[in-house]
């Protein structure tokens, strides 16, 4: 009987575990979800990155000061709308809360412009951005920061 028991035990633990690993961790959405972020910002400019954030998301800009709730972010955003203007990203690694209801990713940025000359500016960046899966399963932004330099 005993044995019975700890054979049934054992069995248990091996199929919970076999499920744990089988349940992927997040990562894999979060990286898509960027990319498809950055698609929105190149084809529709502020409207398609702001589609990302939540209402009561926050942007702490470098050497700027908070700007807490989509509205006030939006007013920033207007550089995304002029055709010289490209800001592309590419993420670096991604993690995903136990809970997983919150997950970050981080990685590098590019922004190209022109001067009042017209001749090409690049400047280059790093990010984090902490996203909150929402009530209807989508992910926004919930916290977004940049900073400049390699």
């Amino acid at each position: 009987m005993k044995t019975k028991f700890w054979l049934i035990l054992l069995l248990a633990a091996f199929a919970l575990g076999a499920i744990a690993n089988s349940q992927p961790d997040g990562t894999a959405v979060l990286l898509k979800i960027e990319g498809e972020f950055m698609t929105a910002a190149a084809e529709h400019g502020s409207q398609g990155y702001l589609s990302y954030y939540a209402d009561d998301a926050v942007e702490v800009p470098n050497g700027e000061a908070f700007l807490q709730g989509k509205g006030n972010i939006a007013k920033t955003m207007g550089f995304l709308d002029n055709k010289d203007n490209r800001l592309t990203w590419s993420p670096v690694g991604a993690g995903i809360a136990a809970s997983g209801d919150l997950g970050y990713t981080y990685g590098t940025y590019e922004f190209q412009t022109k001067d009042k000359e017209g001749k090409p500016v690049v400047s280059h960046g790093k990010y984090t951005t902490i996203w909150k899966k929402q009530k209807d399963g989508s992910w926004k932004v919930a916290l977004d920061m940049g900073n400049s330099g390699q």
